[in-house]
């Protein structure tokens, strides 16, 4: 009769589950709140912008020019040209760099090179590619 009474008993059921979740809802929330007050929550939303960047090669310097043909408008001071053979081609542009407008780097390139525009986070440093292109041949 016990072993039966035993079976039938489910009364310790409730108070398990929801220990279970409020343990669930309190990790959430301490989570949520650390990732804000260690200030990791500015830099989650910080994306790339987006733009459309063309190069234009000049094959007799041989020199390269990039042209923004759309989207965000992007801060000069936080764009780099890079070069995977001679490492940084210029330092930065000036003012904002939006869409029409072109910078003329005046520098050279070899052919084959693998040319990029690096964005640098202003807030957190972190670099993103923003556009790439390979030099011709």
């Amino acid at each position: 009769m016990q072993l039966k009474e035993l079976l039938t008993e489910d009364r310790a059921v409730s108070p398990v589950i929801g220990v279970i979740l409020m343990v669930a809802i309190t990790v959430i929330l301490a989570a949520v709140i650390g990732t804000f007050v260690l200030g990791l929550g500015d830099q989650v939303s910080e994306n790339a912008p987006q733009s459309s960047l063309s190069f234009d090669y000049n094959t007799t310097g041989p020199t390269v020019d990039v042209t923004h043909e759309g989207g965000e408008t992007l801060e000069g001071s936080n764009l780099e040209l890079v070069g995977s053979d001679s490492g940084s081609i210029n330092d930065s542009a000036s003012g904002d760099f939006s869409a029409g407008d072109q910078i003329y780097t005046g520098e050279s390139y070899t052919a084959g090179e693998t040319l990029r525009v690096v964005w640098t986070n202003p807030s957190g440093g972190s670099t993103n590619t923003i556009a790439r292109s390979t030099a011709p041949q």
